[in-house]
Parts: C-alpha cells; sequence; structure tokens
C-alpha cells in the first residue's frame, strides 16, 4: 500500500467544483496548479478504491494539453498507472475506460463552454463521478491528504479502435442519404472526417478542423444559431437531414431536409421506437424537461417511460440500475446500452440515426411532421441567487399543494393541467431556476405561462423582461 502524504493542502476556487463536473474559467478561477491538485485528489480517490490505472484524454481547447500534462503528474504522483488517450471527443475517454478496464478515467474539457473556459469530467469505475464524490475532492485537496507512490505513464491511443466500434455493427438499408456533418471546431472533429469516409451516402462537411478558438460558432448544437450554418447547407445541398455536435462530442444536434430543427426528446422517439421493435415492453428514461409527446409514444410503441431526474450522472445512473437500453435528455445526452455501452455518444447516436433513415421509408422531414403537434417553450432560464433556488422550488410546491395541483416532484415541480404542463426546477450547475411549459394549442400555453409567472412573482421574481409576461 502507497503510503499517505499529509502536507500543504491546495483550495480550488469555490465555483469550479460542479454537479455533475469540475468547470471553471482558465486563469481565473483554473490554473495548471488545479489540474494538478486534481490529479492528486481524483488518484487518492481511486488508490483506496483499490484502483492502479487511469485513462486520460482531452480536447481541443487552447489551454487543454497544459491542464493534461499537470493532471498526469499528479494522478502518477499518487503511484497510479496513466494511460494517455490523446486528443479527442469524451465518448472516445470513455470507450477506452471501458474496453481497457482502466479503474478512473478523466477528460479535460470545457464541453460547450467559451473558449476560455475549462474543466475535467470523471468516471471512477465505469460509473460516473459525481455530486458528493466530486465535493469530496475539494476535502481531500484541501487536507493534503493524498496517497504517494511511483506512477508511470503510457501513451495508449485508441482513435482507431474507437473508429472501429462506432461501425462495428452497423446495418444499413438501401436507402442512399446525403448528409451535411458540422462538429463546430469541436473534439469530435477528427473522428468526423474518418467515420464519414466509412459511411455510406454523400457526405458534406463543416468545420472539422478541431480549433479551440471556434471560429465558426459557438459549439453548442442545443441553441438554434449554432445550427445556422449546418441549416444553410442542408438547404444548398439538398441534404436529407444535418447532424451537429457540442465541444466535445458527447452531444448530439439534427436538422431535417427542410433544415428544421429536431430536439433532444423528438430524436429520442425516433430511437426509442426502433429499440422498441427488437425490445418490447423495454423501460426507456428521459428527464422531467422532455415532451409528454415523448412519454406518451414510447408508451404507445409499447416500451415503458420513466421519467427522471435532470442531469446526464443521473441518468446514466438511473439508467444502470434498472438496466435500460435507452435513456435520454432534452439537452440531447442520448444514452445507448443497446448493442453499445451506456455512455453519452454523439458520433455513435449519429451512426444510428443514419441507419435508422437509410432502412426507412419515412424521411427524418417525415417523421417530424407525423409527431403529435404540440406549442411549447423553450428551456427558459431565470436567474436566482444560489441561496434562494430551493427555497422557491419549495414555496411553489407548497403553494400548488395547498390548491391540490397535480404534480411530478422528482426533480423540481412538474404540474398537470387539462392545458398541458410546465415544469420548474433549480438547475445544479447555475444560478438559475429553469423553466418550460407544453400545451395542444397557444391559448393554453398562454395560460400555462401565466400561471407559471404567478407562482415565480408570489416567491419575489420578476418575470416582466421575460418570455412569461
Amino acid at each position: 500500500m502507497a503510503a499517505e502524504a499529509r502536507g500543504p493542502g491546495h483550495r480550488f476556487d469555490p465555483t469550479l467544483l460542479r454537479e455533475y463536473d469540475i468547470r471553471g474559467v482558465v486563469g481565473k478561477t483554473l490554473a495548471r496548479e488545479d489540474a494538478g491538485a486534481l490529479g492528486r485528489a481524483f488518484g487518492t480517490v481511486v488508490r483506496r478504491h483499490g484502483g492502479t490505472r487511469v485513462c486520460v484524454g482531452y480536447d481541443g481547447r487552447l489551454s487543454s494539453p497544459e491542464l493534461e500534462a499537470a493532471l498526469v503528474e499528479g494522478l502518477m504522483a499518487c503511484g497510479l498507472s496513466v494511460l494517455r488517450i490523446g486528443l479527442g471527443p469524451t465518448p472516445m475517454l470513455y470507450y477506452a475506460a471501458v474496453t481497457l478496464e482502466a479503474d478512473g478515467a478523466v477528460m479535460v474539457t470545457g464541453s460547450h463552454n467559451p473558449p476560455e473556459h475549462n474543466g475535467f469530467k470523471l468516471m471512477l469505475g465505469k460509473a460516473s463521478f459525481f455530486g458528493e464524490q466530486i465535493q469530496r475532492l475539494g476535502q481531500v485537496a484541501a487536507a493534503g491528504d493524498f496517497e504517494t507512490g511511483a506512477g508511470a505513464v503510457e501513451e495508449r491511443p485508441v482513435f482507431d479502435d474507437y473508429l472501429a466500434r462506432l461501425v462495428a455493427d452497423f446495418a444499413p438499408g438501401a436507402r442512399h442519404l446525403s448528409v451535411a456533418w458540422d462538429a463546430g471546431n469541436g473534439a469530435a472533429g477528427e473522428v468526423m472526417s474518418a467515420l464519414t469516409a466509412r459511411l455510406p451516402g454523400d457526405h458534406v462537411l463543416l468545420n472539422a478542423d478541431i480549433d479551440g478558438t471556434f471560429p465558426a460558432h459557438h459549439p453548442d448544437p442545443t441553441v438554434p444559431e449554432n445550427l445556422a450554418q449546418l441549416q444553410a447547407c442542408v438547404r444548398e445541398n439538398g441534404c436529407d437531414l444535418g447532424i451537429a455536435f457540442d465541444g466535445d462530442g458527447d452531444r448530439i444536434g439534427a436538422v431535417d431536409g427542410q433544415a428544421r430543427v429536431l430536439w433532444g426528446d423528438q430524436l429520442m422517439l425516433l430511437f426509442a421506437r426502433d429499440i422498441l421493435k427488437a425490445r418490447p415492453g423495454a423501460t426507456i428514461i428521459a428527464d422531467v424537461k422532455a415532451s409528454q409527446v415523448l412519454f406518451d409514444e414510447i408508451a404507445r410503441a409499447g416500451g415503458r417511460p420513466l421519467m427522471w431526474k435532470t442531469g446526464h450522472s443521473l441518468i446514466k445512473a438511473k439508467m444502470a440500475e434498472l438496466g435500460a437500453p435507452f435513456a435520454g435528455e432534452m439537452s440531447a445526452h442520448l444514452f445507448f446500452a443497446d448493442r453499445y455501452y451506456g455512455y453519452d455518444d454523439a458520433l455513435y447516436a449519429a451512426v444510428r440515426l443514419i441507419e435508422i433513415l437509410s432502412r426507412s421509408k419515412e424521411s427524418l422531414a417525415e417523421f417530424r411532421d407525423g409527431l403529435p403537434q404540440v406549442v411549447n417553450t423553450p428551456e427558459i432560464r431565470f436567474p436566482c441567487a444560489e441561496d434562494r433556488k430551493t427555497a422557491v422550488i419549495e414555496e411553489v410546491r407548497a403553494r400548488l399543494a395547498e390548491t391540490g395541483a397535480e404534480m411530478i416532484e422528482i426533480d423540481g415541480v412538474r404540474v398537470q393541467s387539462e392545458d398541458g404542463w410546465w415544469l420548474l426546477r433549480a438547475s445544479n450547475t447555475q444560478d438559475v431556476l429553469v423553466a418550460r411549459c407544453e400545451a395542444a394549442d397557444q391559448a393554453g400555453l398562454d395560460r400555462l405561462k401565466a400561471t407559471l409567472a404567478a407562482q415565480l412573482e408570489a416567491s419575489g421574481l420578476a418575470v416582466a423582461d421575460l418570455d412569461l409576461a
């Protein structure tokens, strides 16, 4: 057993340790020293769980190589063997961690955040590392309570193996597809280029060069304006669909042949219907922000829909607990345990999407047009102080309970009514409350928005300048 070192501790900026990952602004709240201390703290946790090997990867941000080097030094100082995967998307690191049977994994990535941001996503064994586990790293570092030992480092690129796995069970139909792709200059670019060379059909690639300054647009496909270039490409080239990735390749965006956006819950339904053909009665999990259409249509397709808390780590944990073959979020983290490993991999989701459409008589646009028609708001965010977020939710819940409202309370409050539903929950990552409303028509949506606005105002939040007034 390695000796323990109790020396000068390291204190992280209090904003750095988040619910699902570690995230900060380079040069302000995040520095090389933090990466080294994180390596020491996380390495200590791995050692005390009996682990000996950790995989490390990094994205294309300008600060990532330096942070990765410091992280590796910290892990080695704990006596761990470090397998360096190199530059690539987050799911490539997940793939390495699973197939190389590592005891832990760390991805240096700022995900979809601005260029000056960076951070870390962690796995312990094959499970997400989040919540109180991340807070524990701060305690270990502050105490200087580190394991020590003589570590080692090994270069273990998995690019070719990962690429081969993405297409290993790809079974396309006869339909020829034309696809536009946009990596947003994020970490998925190199894999995207190599992947499309292996897929049938015609492919038009945008922003495939990895560039941490993101010169074309911000790499977040859940924001409509970030899809404008992809939509224009689909129109100009007459493509059947367009596919986009976020900065580290674990979230997918999609547009149909008419350049209309399909959101995460709409894509989920397409995948769920396909999976349920082979696995009738299976549980399909989606977060509380998803449309009621998704849950109703999963049941109609013979599945068992389960609504769960928002947060990719929480969804992954519930999926593993129940043995569900598929799960996802409105944010377009999509998790395939059906024929895959259960983690969120947007490149794999893209392959499955193309496979389904190539076998279908229905285009992506026709699928979208065939969905039950509802009207809804996008995700609306209200600034709210950290010390008020939870209190506001509890105040709203108490008032609703007095009126006998029908509520789902697994994550904030999701309120059902004759008009439809509205949701209010506290963000786990920001000082905001998150809301969404959905109804059968605009009049119903307006009534839901008015009800939500009244609840917020009753708790002292001004909504006049927001999309609820």
